[in-house]
């Protein structure tokens, strides 16, 4: 066994609030911290000053599959002993599913679509393309080890593509503890900036990818609660235009806040009052347990692997899914209750602190002693 690995890691794309990019320089910070070597394989837009723990090899494709065969091309010149993969490629010696399977998520979406819309879908290069390098990775096993957040996604890739179950791994994501910590002095002050008066029950919905992650669903489900003291906060990048109509001007407030893509995430959490993220598909959403080491209670589906370390009704509320209009009003209005919200509080923060992002980093480190043997 090597005592200190040369880890390439390999992400292609690059968004300043996205989940895989978060978790990806958490897991560099601390692999360097343990005394190994960590470079990236990246395209032109991941920005040098986002990547201080090695070196950055920049491949000029950026189409999905143009990525995948420059990387087959240049990898017999990469000075490492593990690539480890957070894209869909060819082959690499670990692939962390992290943002679950595509074949999966195309079926739950056909669900919430109209059948032109799935024709549209069908003939997309970019569908057909993910779909190949998957079935790379997992039916011909190119991948020789799988990394999951969830048993839901774990699931998946045996059940669709019959991936060998012994050699994918769950390990939970995880989040540093110590910067999600309820702060009563932020949040009055996040409070006051978002014009949240003292009665109003804010809810927090944070994610890019808007129709995925179910934002209609949480505004049509506050819209069925008719309570004029809710408020519902966005984060995230989304196409705003396309809920307007949804935005229940009937009522003299406006109600939905369009916040945009937002860098300090940390101020939404502790203006808040609950979560909701009614996601059609999402492996393990890091929004959710971020949410949580904060205390909040979270609204959200069974169709995100997060659901599985949180108890319905203690630490927030699991729907069905995510068109189930009934069920979510039903849970906006058993947390707008303020005496279940605090008393949710510490078995929030207790459940969240089995999941600091150290627990994760060690257990990924394991892994990739093994595979490096």
């Amino acid at each position: 066994m090597k005592e200190r690995l040369r880890i390439a890691f390999v992400r292609r794309g690059y968004s300043p609030t996205g989940g895989a990019e978060t978790y990806l320089k958490r897991l560099a910070h601390g692999v360097i911290e343990a005394g190994h070597d960590s470079q990236l394989i990246a395209t032109n837009k991941w920005p040098d000053d986002q990547w201080p723990f090695g070196s950055v090899t920049r491949l000029r494709a950026e189409s999905v599959i143009g990525f995948a065969d420059e990387l087959e091309q240049i990898r017999p010149q990469l000075d490492c002993d593990t690539l480890f993969s957070l894209e869909r490629v060819w082959t690499c010696d670990i692939y962390r599913a992290g943002d679950g399977v595509h074949r999966a998520w195309l079926a739950r979406r056909r669900k919430f679509e109209l059948p032109l819309k799935q024709f549209v879908r069908v003939l997309n290069r970019k569908h057909r393309d993910l779909l190949q390098l998957e079935e790379s990775l997992f039916a011909n096993r190119k991948a020789a080890r799988v990394i999951v957040a969830s048993q839901m996604v774990k699931n998946e890739i045996i059940d669709l593509y019959g991936y060998p179950a012994d050699k994918i791994d769950i390990v939970r994501n995880g989040v540093p503890l110590d910067k999600f910590r309820l702060d009563l002095d932020l949040r009055e002050k996040s409070r006051e900036d978002l014009k949240l008066k003292p009665d109003h029950i804010a809810l927090l919905f944070a994610g890019s990818g808007w129709q995925r992650k179910g934002l209609l669903f949480a505004i049509q489900a506050m819209a069925l609660c008719k309570n004029r003291k809710m408020r519902l906060l966005v984060a995230g990048r989304g196409n705003e235009k396309l809920y307007k109509t949804t935005r229940l001007r009937f009522w003299r407030e406006e109600l939905v806040q369009f916040l945009g893509e937002v860098a300090d995430v940390m101020r939404l959490y502790a203006a808040a009052d609950i979560f909701i993220l009614p996601t059609i598909y999402d492996p393990f959403s890091n929004a959710c347990l971020e949410a949580l080491a904060c205390g909040l209670p979270v609204i959200t589906t069974r169709a995100n692997g997060f659901c599985e370390i949180i108890e319905d009704s203690v630490h927030g509320s699991i729907v069905a899914r995510a068109g189930n209009l009934v069920g979510l009003r039903d849970a906006l209005r058993f947390w707008s209750d303020p005496s279940r919200r605090a008393a949710a509080r510490s078995a929030n923060i207790e459940r969240a602190s089995q999941f600091d992002i150290s627990r994760n980093v060690q257990q990924t480190l394991e892994i990739l002693m093994c595979v490096a043997l």
